[in-house]
């Protein structure tokens, strides 16, 4: 089964860090995203520019309203997402518990992990319903 995974860090911490700490940082996650990838968990992910370049859509008054930057504020905001194969829950916080981000700047750092939905039926229903 599928699990997104949404990485969210501050990035007010991430600035504090020294060009050697991140690079530390960043290779530790690299290896252990490849040791996901070697096993067979990771399904996909990407890193996210940060959240002062994101534009949030809401349907207000009858129509779509943009607004620059992330839809909360907060000091952690989405950094990444990841998908991962796992045989349930159980397994997938095991596996994302490993993962070094979660080290980051005392506590700056978290996961929320959500089981993908399958939307074949749906999609097929609505196919026959559009035909």
């Amino acid at each position: 089964m599928k699990y997104i995974c949404l990485g969210y860090m501050n990035e007010e911490v991430w600035a504090t860090l020294s060009e050697s700490e991140r690079n530390t940082f960043m290779d530790e996650c690299f290896s252990y995203d490849k040791e996901l990838r070697e096993n067979g968990h990771f399904a996909g992910g990407e890193g996210l520019q940060e959240a002062r370049n994101a534009a949030t859509l809401k349907w207000q008054s009858g129509k779509v309203s943009v607004t620059d930057g992330p839809f909360v504020e907060s000091k952690e905001q989405i950094g990444g997402i990841m998908i991962l194969e796992a045989t349930d829950l159980n397994h997938a916080i095991r596996l994302l518990s490993k993962h070094p981000s979660l080290r980051l700047g005392r506590g700056s750092s978290s996961w929320e992990i959500r089981p993908a939905v399958d939307l074949t039926a749906f999609m097929e229903e609505s196919n026959r319903r559009r035909s």
